[in-house]
């Protein structure tokens, strides 16, 4: 069988980590915390409220594709949970020739904002709006399993 790599998507606060650790858990694949893979300075601007640009997030999500070809070359399956806010950006992942699925986790932003001022996380809830507005959900080609968190 052809490796598969699950990306568990959203925006901050939606739970990724959590249902993709435990997804991972459950198929006992291997896990990634995307967070871990942003640089310092990605990890800089957004402590200090700044929001990440295209540019900004360019590396990141070559570190992450990175580990997904990765977990193809090794013949492991993985789950990673990335926001993979826009559809260039899951596309990018999608570049290897592992099999990627994404799973959405849509939430609303009253629920979003509850949970973020409810944990500690370089990410500020200052920043949701940010991510709200740059976030492209998936859109039926990409065949992403949405779910409501």
């Amino acid at each position: 069988m052809k490796p598969m790599v699950i990306v568990v998507m959203g925006v901050s606060g939606s739970g990724k980590s959590t249902f993709g650790r435990a997804l991972a858990d459950a198929l006992d694949w291997d896990f990634l915390e995307g967070d871990d893979m942003h640089p310092s300075s990605n990890i800089e601007k957004m402590r200090a409220g700044i929001a990440l640009d295209d540019d900004d997030r360019r590396l990141w999500l070559d570190h992450i594709a990175a580990w997904i070809s990765g977990e193809e070359s090794r013949g492991r399956h993985g789950v990673v949970s990335c926001s993979a806010l826009k559809r260039a950006y899951r596309d990018r992942l999608r570049q290897s020739s592992a099999a990627v699925r994404f799973v959405y986790i849509r939430v609303e932003r009253g629920e979003l904002e509850h949970r973020m001022r409810q944990r500690s996380h370089f990410m500020p809830a200052a920043l949701l709006d940010s991510q709200l507005r740059t976030l492209e959900e998936p859109v039926e080609d990409e065949a992403a399993l949405t779910l409501s968190g």
